[in-house]
């Protein structure tokens, strides 16, 4: 295994050969680096895509913050390599590094992975062969690194079962200083790994899936998971963070142009609007804000610490953050005048929004985002976004009247018991806000309609329903595009096959792990780049497992049925999820949360008070 010293000297011959080299150097401004030797404990976190795209990852940034603001262990980065540069790595015998101080993944006590969303699956897989690591954790002995995986996509931690030391579910900044602490009292004992995996898995929030067993029919049907140790948890509860710690500030400086070049700043977590498609939304609740006043000192000490020239708010409703308005006023009062831009992502479609995005906005956009998702008001009710289509008409006036040049359009199609009319209501909507566009502007308007294929997720009310078949979504798709033909109208699509693996991905069971490995050892990665998508090698894959797609992907689930991630606790009742489904069926709507409560179980599973009534 090379050392520090002698893998900046293979960089330093070979650098040159690759694109982008910036991505590999590290030393950017802002990055803690910490003497090797100074600390007891070392993380290396693990982002498993380019450096462009992981540098920005708010949750990758909070770990950095956390851990590093601790005297005994330090943090340090790793990202993926892209192709040319993972060739020269090969043939030179670079292991994976860290940014920092170019010491191996190898030589950490710990490599955190964030998993955000399944394509990253084989990535990781990667990660690990490049950096010397077994990919299996059956394989490790006690003096290689302790593999934890993280985020939204490992709320089914099943597919990735046999790659990971322990899971942590739920949020970090918390239970990341719990897993250090009981290291480091593991370490003085000198005692086996197993001792200490045996106790993280009594902690709330991390799953350590050696001490459980899948449990199958003669048919190959799931039917439970079961312990094989007596003291690890069961179901897992995830952690909850009850009050939300102050945010990073001290961002890191990238060396080359990534995708954003920002301070971001997560005004509150979770989201009250009860979405049934959107797993985000469910396994983030309850809903926790930041104070305005420390919003407002941590975007001052950001814009100190980096000198970025924009600001973005986020959670998943940023305009359903209380007293919004006040936040900003004082913002547009410190910041604007300073030609800070800011962007508020993931508004709700109202005229708020419009007047807010107007409002902060400075030098004005390029277009404006409305995600209505779906078209008749009936398939809104079904997925419980209950926006009138007169509201919706209504913004896209406002938003031409301000001067807003185009209008981004998000539907999906594929949703439960879709009709010819949601489809038809897809072509109305999209002409008539066209029309507006036309009157308002006086000229022809630019209409950006990006088709999504709906993904049934885990731990959603719609988690029991299949994806749309290839041929159902193909005759959709050809409707959509022979009656969406205008000039300033431009439809964009998500591929079928990558929508069937994220799927099959998502709701996998623990035999996925077999066809992810064979996948990767066919060539796979980089599965959410279409340019490096290997569809052919996953089906391989499956062929090769003897596992078909199709039973993840296609086959309707009972609601009696046991699923591969019940065990995963999220907080919200599996009976408030089947009660939601049948709602949707009769296109029955839930109020969203801040009206009134649903008692989804949040209050009762855990210590917290939700937003209930808290603009009033």
């Amino acid at each position: 295994m090379l050392q520090p010293e002698e893998i900046r000297k293979s960089l330093s011959k070979n650098l040159l050969k690759v694109q982008k080299p910036g991505r590999y150097i590290g030393g950017e401004f802002n990055q803690n680096k910490k003497e090797w030797d100074s600390v007891q404990i070392h993380f290396a976190l693990a982002f498993p895509d380019i450096y462009d795209i992981g540098l920005p990852n708010l949750g990758l940034s909070i770990l950095y913050n956390e851990i590093n603001k601790r005297n005994d262990c330090l943090a340090e980065r790793v990202y993926s390599p892209w192709a040319d540069m993972e060739q020269v790595m090969r043939e030179n015998e670079i292991p994976s590094y860290t940014l920092e101080s170019n010491h191996a993944i190898k030589d950490f006590d710990f490599l955190g992975i964030t998993l955000p969303y399944e394509t990253l699956y084989t990535n990781a897989l990667n990660l690990l062969d490049l950096g010397n690591i077994p990919l299996f954790s059956k394989d490790r002995k006690e003096n290689d690194p302790i593999i934890i995986a993280g985020g939204n996509s490992t709320f089914n931690p099943e597919p990735m079962a046999a790659f990971i030391d322990l899971f942590v579910i739920g949020d970090g900044e918390e239970i990341i200083h719990e897993i250090i602490d009981t290291y480091k009292n593991w370490k003085s004992l000198n005692v086996s790994r197993s001792t200490l995996f045996i106790k993280l898995s009594m902690c709330q929030g991390i799953y350590v899936p050696s001490f459980y067993e899948a449990n199958y029919d003669d048919n190959d049907k799931f039917l439970s998971l079961s312990k094989n140790n007596e003291e690890s948890s069961l179901p897992i509860i995830k952690s909850l963070v009850t009050s939300l710690p102050p945010p990073p500030t001290q961002f890191i400086v990238p060396n080359i142009d990534i995708i954003h070049n920002r301070v971001a700043i997560e005004i509150m977590r979770g989201c009250t609007r009860g979405c049934r498609f959107c797993q985000a939304g469910m396994i983030n609740r309850p809903v926790r804000e930041r104070t305005i006043e420390q919003i407002i000192e941590s975007l001052r000490e950001a814009i100190k610490l980096t000198g970025f020239e924009e600001i973005s708010l986020l959670s998943l409703s940023s305009s359903d953050f209380t007293n919004i308005g006040e936040l900003i006023d004082r913002i547009k009062k410190e910041f604007c005048e300073n030609q800070v831009s800011i962007s508020m992502p993931s508004l709700r479609i109202d005229t708020l929004s419009v007047e807010l995005m107007d409002k902060l906005s400075g030098v004005r956009h390029g277009s404006f985002t409305l995600a209505p998702e779906a078209a008749s008001e009936q398939m809104r009710n079904r997925i419980n976004k209950p926006i009138s289509s007169e509201n919706l008409i209504n913004v896209s006036r406002e938003i031409f009247k301000h001067k807003w040049p185009s209008i981004k359009l998000y539907f999906m199609i594929g949703l439960p018991n879709e009709t010819n009319e949601d489809l038809q209501a897809i072509v109305d909507l999209t002409r008539d806000v066209w029309q507006i566009g036309k009157y308002e502007l006086g000229r022809r308007v630019n209409l950006n309609v990006s088709i999504n294929t709906f993904i049934p997720k885990p731990h959603t009310p719609f988690q029991w329903v299949s994806l749309v078949s290839q041929d159902d979504l193909k005759e959709k798709q050809a409707f959509l595009m022979s009656n969406l033909r205008a000039p300033g109208i431009r439809l964009s699509w998500s591929d079928y096959q990558m929508t069937l693996l994220e799927s099959c991905l998502s709701r996998g069971d623990r035999r996925i792990s077999t066809v992810i490995y064979n996948a990767w050892k066919s060539g796979a990665k980089f599965d959410a780049w279409h340019e490096m998508f290997n569809f052919d090698a996953w089906m391989n894959a499956f062929n090769k497992s003897s596992i078909d797609p199709y039973v993840f992907s296609s086959r309707p689930r009972e609601i009696s049925d046991s699923l591969p991630w019940d065990h995963i606790q999220t907080g919200v009742n599996k009976e408030f999820l089947i009660d939601e489904y049948l709602k949707s069926v009769s296109s029955r709507t839930t109020p969203y949360c801040r009206s009134e409560c649903s008692f989804c179980g949040i209050q009762t599973n855990f210590p917290v008070k939700c937003l209930i009534n808290i603009r009033n």
